[in-house]
């Protein structure tokens, strides 16, 4: 089986374990000694970095949660200097503030040699002609892929997102042999194949590499029908590096983890203790060759499981299951995160609309679509058309300036929504009834 670097992704797990504990080692010292937040919660745990003997010694070490990044938005767990950092991407956080993470170049180069990992591990070569379906911007995903595939040599078309009969028709065109996107854009796509006057025959498709929003074996399957393509599956995320953590080879039995430049903890999320091997967890992860951003036992709210037998593709490295579900709140729509509380703070900002709402989502067509129903302060606005929908225009607006997300905004009646003498169970999500 073709690899990448097969120094590093077929490397025995003895001298994996001893790459991790120097590369953690290195780690650990250079947050401690470069950045203030990080040395203030080692030693408030009583933390120093000459503690750490053996990889079982992180335990030791304190977690860092996504409220950090908020905490100290934005540079404030950057280790290296504004002078090295090439690149910023950012992701939405719970109180509208943008998670901000930054790059060097050695970074850089770092996080597009694990994306082409996973791209050849699943067959991509310098040979494809590769669609990234995308959006382009501060978002992690478009650029992680793209800079992916540019290491391996393929020819890059980066047409976005949006458009869809653009999409098919450049694809048709322009001869592309693999798609990235979102699963359920893709979905879109291949039903919009007969709309175009397009057979799936007429496309040089052969690949799929989809990711930034969770998805089944049974989606998959649809969107391989659809377009007579193999899929892929990789995970990912802002504060560790974007796409390229893991990603799935040929096979499609786990999904790699790049253990050479992030340690893989599984957890017990109530008790935040280690799990017996092979049990389902939480997922924290250390990365331990980063340098604009390190980040030290991060947790992920992810539940999966970790696979440490060697993969028939030849790969040593652990392997992680699909995400099965999260430990918190948060709403993946169309790709972007999307909690509550975030929905909630906008609301509040706005004085012509009350306290209280529900947040339904739904799929449609596979594409996700989330209605908002709020109660209006002042119930004679209903009778007035015209101020009605200018106020349906400023909620719908400010959370799309907010979130990145076009949501459905109905506007009802003052105390016509639900109460709760508990904790408020604002949301629906329809997507897998």
């Amino acid at each position: 089986m073709e690899m990448f670097n097969r120094e590093f992704e077929a490397m025995p797990r003895k001298e994996i374990k001893a790459l991790q504990l120097e590369r953690l080692k290195k780690t650990v010292s250079k947050v401690y000694e470069n950045n203030p937040v990080y040395r203030k919660k080692f030693d408030a745990a009583g933390v120093k970095p000459s503690m750490i003997k053996s990889p079982d010694d992180i335990t030791c070490l304190p977690f860092t949660v996504k409220e950090d990044f908020r905490d100290n938005f934005p540079y404030g767990l950057f280790t290296a200097p504004m002078s090295d950092i090439v690149r910023i991407h950012a992701s939405s956080g719970t109180t509208g503030k943008p998670i901000v993470v930054g790059y060097t170049k050695g970074d850089l180069d770092i996080w597009s040699d694990c994306v082409a990992r996973f791209l050849v591990s699943c067959g991509g070569t310098k040979d494809d002609i590769v669609q990234i379906s995308f959006g382009y911007g501060l978002f992690t995903g478009a650029l992680g892929l793209h800079y992916g595939w540019e290491k391996i040599g393929a020819t890059v078309i980066p047409i976005s997102s949006g458009n869809t009969e653009r999409q098919i028709h450049m694809m048709k065109d322009l001869r592309a042999t693999a798609l990235v996107s979102t699963p359920s854009y893709a979905l879109y796509l291949g039903e919009s194949l007969n709309k175009c006057g397009i057979k799936r025959e007429e496309l040089a498709l052969r690949l799929g590499f989809f990711g930034a929003e969770a998805s089944t074996a049974e989606m998959h399957n649809q969107i391989s029908d659809l377009f007579g393509i193999h899929t892929n599956d990789n995970y990912g995320l802002s504060e560790i590096m974007g796409p390229g953590v893991s990603g799935e080879c040929f096979y499609k039995c786990g999904m790699h983890i790049a253990e050479d430049h992030f340690y893989p903890e599984i957890l017990d999320p109530d008790t935040l203790k280690p799990v017996r091997e092979g049990e389902w967890g939480e997922l924290v992860i250390t990365t331990i060759t980063k340098q604009g951003i390190p980040v030290i036992r991060y947790r992920t709210k992810d539940i999966t499981r970790l696979i440490y037998e060697p993969c028939k593709c030849g790969r040593t490295h652990a392997r992680m299951e699909k995400i099965k579900g999260r430990t918190d709140d948060m709403l993946i729509i169309k790709g972007v995160n999307v909690f509550p509380s975030q929905i909630e703070s906008v609301l509040l900002e706005m004085p012509d609309v009350g306290n209280h709402y529900e947040i339904t989502v739904t799929r449609q067509n596979h594409m996700d679509e989330i209605e908002i129903l709020v109660e209006v302060v002042d119930g004679s606005l209903l009778e007035n058309i015209r101020q009605l929908e200018a106020l349906r225009c400023r909620v719908a607006n400010k959370i799309r300036s907010v979130l990145q997300i076009d949501a459905k905004i109905k506007l009802v009646e003052p105390l016509t929504l639900k109460r709760f003498e508990g904790k408020a169970q604002r949301v629906k999500d329809l997507r897998n009834k």
